[in-house]
């Protein structure tokens, strides 16, 4: 193989190494979706976690929305109220914790339920 048959097989592995990754990340996440879980008082909840980055809550007579990103294990959602949400794998199931406004997602929840996907 001559020196310019090696350059161009390296430019074209490079360039598909490059397409590879910037196709990674649009697969959709295994967070997107309808999660059924449980609010604070213990009653049912719906989050749902659009592809767009984009979050809505419907609990008993009040409409949520906010912002959700994706961290290691966990969906991390950030309520206009303040509130954060983090739904969480643990195995083969899933958690969700609640945090009040103004507390870090990292410490103790305020409150916490299983979390199950339905879409």
């Amino acid at each position: 193989m001559t020196m310019k048959n090696k350059a161009v097989a390296m430019l074209a592995a490079g360039a598909f190494a490059i397409f590879l990754s910037s196709t990674a990340g649009l697969a959709a996440s295994d967070f997107q979706g309808t999660w059924e879980v449980q609010d604070t008082q213990g009653k049912p909840f719906q989050i749902m976690l659009m592809e767009d980055g984009t979050a809505t809550g419907t609990r008993e007579g009040e409409g949520l929305k906010g912002t959700w990103k994706e961290k290691k294990d966990s969906a991390v959602i950030r309520w206009d109220s303040g509130w954060t949400t983090k739904i969480k794998k643990d195995g083969d199931q899933y958690n969700k914790m609640a945090f009040e406004k103004g507390k870090d997602a990292k410490g103790e929840p305020s409150h916490s339920s299983a979390a199950k996907k339905v879409q």
